[in-house]
């Protein structure tokens, strides 16, 4: 089943990355920069690491890739039972996959990347650096699918206070591409609980295509021929019991990645 929702941005915006990033002027970011790169060396621009687990370009996978997966064009996201897959749109493009498993969640995005250099460095600091400036708390750590960031986002509270949302992001780069996830719900909460989730973004297939792409362009996905379509906010029997049922209300588009809200 697949659910589908509506983004105002348009998918020019440069693919994938938080709005908390806006904002931030060049000089705060060198300064952060200059603190962090004191502290630990820097692990940005540097080439593909291998994947000997996956994430896997096409190119790499014995016979058709698209068995056991949900063929979406740029990707292809292994099927799981019990799974919901939702998409997210940039205007009539569709940018991003949601994969909903119980109390969990992980949004999947693909990015153009250059062909000699890994985005994922970059774009961490990126994302640290916009969730600090916001009040949030940002942990870098070394989890199962390599370098990730463990963040507590501020999210407004019905009460008007504050209130704070444990996040993953993950990230993997690839031949020419970068695949970005955002792991949400208990397995950011209890990271342990994650394992399904984690294997989900590990087994995804990329194809990125041979045609010109600037970096961080995202790689537009399309909807199989037999999905079935649910309008954001109609809540589906299957649905029901999910904390996430009815729709994924957190998570908004920005400019280069998505902010969990």
């Amino acid at each position: 089943m697949f659910g589908r929702r509506k983004k105002n941005d348009s998918a020019q915006d440069g693919g994938a990355a938080e709005q908390v990033v806006d904002g931030v002027s060049a000089d705060e970011l060198d300064e952060a920069e200059g603190q962090d790169g004191a502290a630990k060396p820097r692990r940005v621009n540097l080439p593909p690491a291998p994947r000997p687990d996956g994430p896997w370009d096409v190119s790499e996978v014995l016979g058709n890739p698209a068995d056991g997966r949900v063929d979406l064009g740029g990707i292809l996201v292994p099927g799981v039972e019990g799974m919901e897959l939702r998409v997210e749109v940039a205007g009539d493009a569709i940018v991003a996959a949601t994969v909903v498993l119980g109390d969990s969640a992980v949004q999947l995005q693909a990015f153009a990347a250059p062909k000699k250099e890994g985005i994922w460095g970059e774009v961490r600091d990126e994302i640290a650096t916009g969730i600090t400036q916001q009040g949030g708390i940002i942990d870098e750590a070394e989890g199962p699918l390599g370098w990730e960031l463990r963040a507590q986002v501020p999210v407004p509270l019905p009460d008007g206070q504050t209130g704070y949302q444990l996040v993953r992001f993950v990230g993997v780069d690839g031949p020419r591409w970068f695949l970005r996830g955002v792991i949400s719900g208990q397995g950011a909460v209890r990271p342990e609980s994650a394992g399904v989730l984690e294997q989900i973004f590990r087994d995804t297939v990329v194809l990125r295509g041979d045609g010109p792409m600037a970096p961080r362009d995202p790689i537009v996905l399309k909807l199989p021929n037999d999905a079935q379509m649910v309008p954001d906010g109609v809540q589906t029997e299957d649905q029901e019991g999910s904390r996430f049922g009815g729709g994924m209300g957190q998570l908004e588009r920005g400019p280069e990645i998505t902010e969990v809200r």
